[in-house]
């Protein structure tokens, strides 16, 4: 299912940086649900025809921010939901960095705000 959800363009954007956003987007949708087996680094790279060493760097930002978790010999999985946290310091930050990306964006945060109340009636 995933793989037919990926595309590439040829934007300016590094292409792990797309494969990472796109996988993160999913996960963040809801598409994506916690223990869900993603595909092989080699089937991504394949079904794209890009690098296998881009897919890699891809998934090991997605490792690293927590979203994945790789098991060696066992595959790549969809991380489960840590606790949710009760510090008002933690969200504001990382309200104000997900607002600092969509300025970059170009999105307005009133869209983003309203796409965000979207994903919570879907959770």
């Amino acid at each position: 299912m995933l793989l037919n959800n990926l595309s590439l363009q040829d934007n300016g954007v590094p292409i792990y940086v797309q494969l990472r956003d796109q996988i993160a987007a999913a996960v963040g949708r809801g598409s994506l649900k916690p223990g869900v087996r993603l595909p092989t680094m080699r089937e991504v790279a394949v079904a794209l025809r890009i690098d296998l060493n881009t897919v890699q760097r891809a998934y090991a930002e997605l490792e690293r921010d927590g979203l994945l978790t790789m098991v060696r010999g066992r595959g790549s999985f969809v991380a489960e939901a840590p606790p949710p946290r009760d510090s008002r310091a933690v969200t504001e930050g990382f309200a104000a960095q997900v607002a600092a990306q969509a300025r970059a964006a170009g999105i307005a945060l009133e869209d983003l705000a309203a796409a965000l109340a979207r994903l919570k009636g879907r959770a």
